[in-house]
Formats: structure tokens, sequence, C-alpha cells
């Protein structure tokens, strides 16, 4: 019963994602340059497409030693896996106090403690499989001021999923106190569904209920406009484009001063972004089937997405 009403409101379960969408549609000797956000973001840069300035990379143990030197003169950065996911293992640095770091909630970190970090790292506790990982050190991207009061502590993101070349889908996560500034669903951010057609928030849940208010600030999520979104769609539509692959999650932030830049990319993107939106995404899918053209230009297929979201 629950699964024909799943399927009647357009629900794409995890079965469905992994065999007719991720199997077909994203060739596997595709997926390491986009599992490693290193390459990924190489394969950004070299579209043109923006990215977060890259701040160095560790890559073994025996640098750790020199790690305080090179981050002598680095105020703020983001320290991340490079194979990742989810989230974790991710480390945002606001600033310093003395030779600490200064981190989400105003928490401290001594040099000897982020040094354990980028071991548990390279060590690949935080990757995919486990396998041995690099630790990403990137410069930290700021709040667009139209979106400061709707976040707690931290930066949202927006999550543009492109089918076939074609955007179908997109949500901002919104930091809250509960997730420690974290844009991340299962770590207590909020889901927010965005209309294509318009860049407005048009849907959103916190802790699996809707919510047209964000818990900490108080502001109306409903309703509020993204800035920029076109152009995030964009970035995102060309991200997608220099992958190779036909379905695909980009992850942006519409950062204060460089506009949207993409974070990292996504070839199996999770489905929460479906109960963001209040909505099915196979209805989607099918309309950008008929209509999806690769070889169109970017501009032209993110009008694409906007025209089919706006029929429906």
């Amino acid at each position: 019963m629950i699964a024909r009403r799943l399927r009647k409101a357009g629900i794409v379960g995890m079965n469905h994602r992994n065999r007719e969408l991720v199997q077909r549609l994203n060739p596997r000797r595709l997926l390491p340059a986009v599992d490693d956000k290193i390459h990924s973001k190489a394969l950004c840069l070299a579209a043109g497409v923006a990215a977060p300035a890259q701040l160095g990379v560790v890559r073994a143990h025996h640098e750790l030693a020199g790690l305080g030197e090179r981050l002598a003169r680095q105020r703020d950065f983001v320290v991340k896996p490079a194979r990742g996911a989810q989230g974790n293992g991710i480390l945002v640095v606001h600033g310093r106090r003395g030779d600490d770091f200064v981190v989400s909630g105003g928490r401290t970190l001594a040099p000897r403690d982020l040094r354990h970090r980028v071991s548990e790292i390279l060590s690949g506790l935080y990757s995919l499989g486990g396998q041995e990982d690099a630790a990403l050190f990137e410069e930290r991207l700021g709040v667009h001021p139209d979106l400061a009061e709707l976040c707690h502590d931290g930066v949202p993101d927006v999550r543009v999923l492109v089918y076939r070349g074609v955007p179908v889908m997109a949500m901002v996560r919104l930091p809250t106190h509960r997730s420690r500034g974290r844009a991340n669903l299962h770590q207590g951010a909020i889901g927010a569904g965005v209309d294509l057609a318009s860049g407005r928030l048009c849907a959103a849940i916190w802790r699996d209920r809707a919510i047209e208010r964000h818990p900490d600030t108080g502001a109306k999520v409903l309703g509020h406009e993204l800035p920029q979104f076109g152009h995030a769609m964009l970035q995102a539509v060309r991200a997608a484009d220099c992958t190779g692959l036909g379905y695909i999650g980009v992850d942006l932030v519409i950062d204060a001063q460089r506009g949207p830049v993409v974070l990292e990319l996504n070839a199996r993107p999770g489905l929460s972004i479906q109960l963001a939106n209040a909505g099915g995404l196979q209805p989607r899918l099918t309309r950008a089937a008929r209509v999806a053209k690769p070889d169109l230009p970017a501009e032209r297929r993110v009008e694409l997405g906007r025209q089919l979201a706006a029929a429906h």
C-alpha cells in the first residue's frame, strides 16, 4: 500500500536511483574523478567553473610536522577529506586566538588537535570505503547578506540535481544550532526546496517535519528568494557537463563576494531533496527526458529547466 502511494506521488526510491539513474547514466570509469574533491575541483576550474581557492593538500603523515608553518598566515580556512561524504570530517576554522584555531560555536582547537584531525583524514576515517585519503585545505566562503537571517553560525549551501544536462530539482540546506553550523540534513540542518522558475523557497523540513520559519532565528523561510539563483543553476550545469555524468548533484555556496561557487560534486546524490521540495522527482525526470539535448548551450538548458518547472 505505502509503496503504491509513493510511486503514484512520483517518489524515486533508492533502488530505482541506483539502477535507473546512477548505473545507467554514470559510467563507472568516470566516478573516481568525481568522488575525489581534489580532482573534481580541477575539472571545474579547467571548465571555467568557480570553485573555492585551494590553499594546500596534505597527503602523508610525515607532512603533519610542518602543518603549523604552512598555516601560519591563514586566519580562516576549511579542511576536508578529499574522498569524504555527507560532510563527515569537515572542519571550518573561523579565525585564530593566539596559536589556537577558532571553530564553530566559538570553540578553540590547539595545533595538536588540528594535526590529529588531519591524521584521522589521512587514515581514511571519513572516506568512502575507509580508504587512505588526503586532506584538502580551502578558502572559507562567506554568507551572502541576503541569506544571513536564514542560517545559524554557518554557511548555507545549494544542491542542484542535473539530469541529462538539465536542472530538475534544487534545495538549500540551512545551518542550525542543532547542526552546529553545518549545512547537512543528517546533522540537523534545514532542507528547503527551491522553485526553479522563481528561485523562491517553496517548502521546508527540519527534523522530519514541515516548517515555515527558521527554528533559531525566527526568520520566515518559505517565500524567501535565493540571490543569483539563475547563475547558480548555470554553474551547476557547467560543472555537470565537465564530468560526463548524466545524473549528478552539484553543491554550491552563494558567497558574499564571489557569488555562486561550486563546493563539490556528488555522483550518487541522496533522495531527501524530494522531502525538501514536498514532491517526487520522477515526474521532473520524465519531463526533462523529453526535451534534454546535451548539445544545447548550458544557458538554454537552464532556461529549459525553469520552463519545465513553471509549466507544472
